[in-house]
């Protein structure tokens, strides 16, 4: 019985490894937890963690400790499918993990190109509430 087309299995291309030099560090540190993104200069991800996917629940997500977890298991895998060496940093929120993240690149010897603070700023801002009568 002669195979169709459908069902005969197609060898599969290895896909070539792609080498990206240098990238982004994105760091949102909120006060719950802290995302550490690695992307590429036009800016599609690369390698993602946090500290919740870490293993650190509640209130210990928000520490700077998770963050530094979180950035050195992102930076390891980042560093070693894709060789990235350089980064340009981007800060966004007031957490505790701002500096942790920043430390830990250092330590997994990824050069830190520049850091920019990309925090958002409200300009205008809600309507306040009513004067209050005693």
């Amino acid at each position: 019985m002669a195979e169709s087309p459908t069902t005969a299995k197609t060898a599969k291309k290895k896909k070539a490894k792609r080498s990206v030099p240098t990238g982004q560090l994105h760091v949102s540190a909120t006060f719950n937890n802290t995302i550490i993104t690695f992307t590429d200069p036009q800016g599609g991800a690369l390698a993602a963690s946090s500290a919740g996917a870490c293993g650190f629940r509640g209130s210990k997500k928000g520490t700077a400790y998770a963050a530094q977890v979180a950035a050195e298991k992102a930076g390891n895998a980042v560093k070693q499918t894709y060789g990235l060496s350089k980064v340009d940093v981007y800060i966004k929120g007031v957490g505790l993990g701002r500096d942790a993240a920043m430390r830990a690149m250092q330590g997994l010897g990824i050069q830190v190109e520049t850091i920019k603070d990309v925090t958002g700023v409200p300009h205008g801002g809600v309507r306040p509430r009513k004067a209050r009568r005693i």
